[in-house]
């Protein structure tokens, strides 16, 4: 890629396109094309049209998705699969109609069934049953693998997908219901150290077990991914199953994250667990063998990123 190409994101104001829109920055790229979704409706397929036959980007990045929580993904199932579909669908069609060099899709490793051997590996996609309470958002996620797939196959475009692990950092979602569980967790811990609160309820039984990225070494491994050449990029996958996970190959369980996050924040009380409440996958652990084949690797461990993580929700809520 060329510093003055024309690179257009998805979902740059999101926790990855934020990251993504930092690392190209810091890298002078200089022609970026960004748009709210008050400006740009990626769910209308005519908007999205007219948009790539104006801008004509050279690079697409499609970072763009409803996500959320176990919580959300429980209350708004129809949304999450509805809304996931009609921007993938859309910005890969018009990618394609508008003879965009490259495109990369972002999804997630929610897209392995629910008892799937662990390290999940790329080829145990469709290979069983999904997690129950994220299946529509997953099944969103695989049909964009798809798309990406099969426009590559009848069309010649050259359209790839990265599969990130669970995600957090700078400009994460902090809300206590509708989030992801470490900024969820990390706020909850947070008015309960201002409180003075004696405990703070956890959901699930703790034994759950996830694998985090820090949001900066995603965006990093993305424009890897994007940037690779067509020759390295087609050595290491296949014209079928071509994602490529990203994550960092260790895991902890839930319990484990929350007393980390409890010493970052500096919560005094208790942790307990609500073991009423749905865990979710078992486990969730990513094998990225492919990744690192390829040349990349994560940089930064779970403990320094909370600490990022914790430095800039200080700053972005309670500007200390």
């Amino acid at each position: 890629m060329k510093l003055n190409d024309k690179i257009y994101i998805a979902g740059h104001m999101g926790l990855v396109g934020s990251a993504i829109v930092r690392q190209l920055e810091l890298t002078s790229f200089t022609n970026l094309i960004m748009r709210t979704h008050k400006e740009l409706d990626l769910t209308n397929q005519s908007e999205v049209q007219a948009f790539f036959k104006k801008e004509k980007p050279d690079y697409v990045i499609l970072a763009a998705a409803k996500v959320g929580g176990i919580h959300a993904n429980n209350a708004y199932p129809a949304d999450f699969i509805y809304q996931n579909i009609m921007i993938e669908a859309n910005i890969i069609n018009s990618a394609y109609e508008n003879k965009v060099k490259r495109l990369l899709f972002l999804g997630s490793t929610c897209i392995y069934p629910k008892a799937v051997e662990q390290p999940m590996r790329e080829d145990a996609l469709l290979t069983g049953t999904l997690e129950p309470t994220n299946e529509p958002y997953a099944l969103a996620k695989i049909a964009g693998i798809k798309l990406c797939e099969s426009y590559n196959r009848q069309h010649g475009t050259d359209f790839r997908s990265v599969m990130p692990t669970n995600l957090y950092g700078v400009n994460d979602n902090f809300h206590p219901e509708n989030s992801h569980v470490i900024p969820a967790l990390m706020q909850r811990l947070h008015q309960a150290k201002l409180n003075n609160d004696i405990e703070v309820v956890v959901w699930g039984t703790g034994n759950a077990m996830r694998e985090f990225l820090y949001v900066d070494d995603m965006a990093a491994a993305s424009l890897f991914v994007l940037g690779l050449d067509e020759e390295n990029y087609k050595a290491n996958t296949q014209s079928m199953l071509s994602h490529i996970n990203v994550g960092t190959g260790k895991d902890v369980t839930i319990r484990e994250m929350a007393e980390a996050i409890k010493k970052v924040v500096g919560y005094k009380g208790n942790l307990t667990f609500d073991t009423t409440k749905p865990d979710g996958a078992p486990r969730k652990l990513i094998d990225v063998t492919r990744l690192e084949d390829m040349g990349w690797k994560y940089g930064v461990n779970l403990d320094e990123g909370l600490n990022k993580t914790y430095k800039w929700y200080l700053n972005k809520y309670f500007k200390i």
